[in-house]
């Protein structure tokens, strides 16, 4: 016991870490009730400046961070925007409905949207005959600020070396659904109609 309270925060443990996520002006945009746990050490388990805030630290340890868009989910791309045939969608169909797929990509031999994930588009407007869907993570171009405290420090396991998450843990993605990647389908996969993902949520 003395020795994990006595454990800091390095390459290969994982860490349980609670937080409140706010815009600039300070509005809360997420503030779960259960701590997000990641394997530290690069591992893409959180951002990298917060990574390094948090390199050495041990329990207890509590911070507030500033992350501008470029350290977070990028730069607005308004070219992310689509409109598609409202036939293809199914019905009802809502504004803050979500689905996965790269539409049109293979058609504009746009290679930097042809990636190893699918992006996730966001019905932003619907009319009679047209959606529009917005490819942008909900939270880009966006400054966020964190407030961070370190709840818990162990050793990964090999497992979760290898595997390059923590057992059980959910996965880290503010603002998008968290559905399995394996059960949504894409959104160019040739169907008439495209499958659904949940609603957006922050928590």
């Amino acid at each position: 016991m003395l020795n994990e309270l006595r454990m800091k925060i390095e390459k290969n443990t994982v860490v349980s870490l609670r937080y409140k996520l706010t815009d600039a002006q300070n509005n809360i945009i997420e503030e779960p009730e259960s701590p997000m746990v990641y394997l530290h050490g690069g591992y893409e388990g959180t951002f990298p400046k917060i990574e390094t805030l948090l390199d050495g630290q041990d329990l207890g340890y509590e911070a507030s961070i500033q992350l501008e868009p470029s350290e977070a989910f990028g730069e607005y791309d308004p070219e992310l925007l689509k409109i598609e045939p409202r036939a293809r969608f199914p019905e009802p169909l809502e504004i803050g409905m979500q689905f996965e797929g790269v539409p049109d990509a293979e058609e504009e031999g746009d290679a930097d949207e042809v990636d190893d994930e699918p992006l996730i588009y966001t019905v932003t407007d619907v009319a009679d005959s047209q959606v529009v869907l917005d490819g942008n993570h909900p939270l880009a171009g966006m400054a966020l600020r964190f407030w961070v405290q370190v709840e818990d420090i162990r050793a990964a396991t090999d497992q979760e070396i290898e595997n390059r998450y923590p057992e059980g843990a959910e996965a880290f993605a503010f603002g998008m659904p968290s559905d399995n990647e394996d059960d949504a389908d894409d959104l160019d996969d040739g169907e008439d109609e495209l499958p659904i993902r949940s609603s957006p949520t922050l928590h």
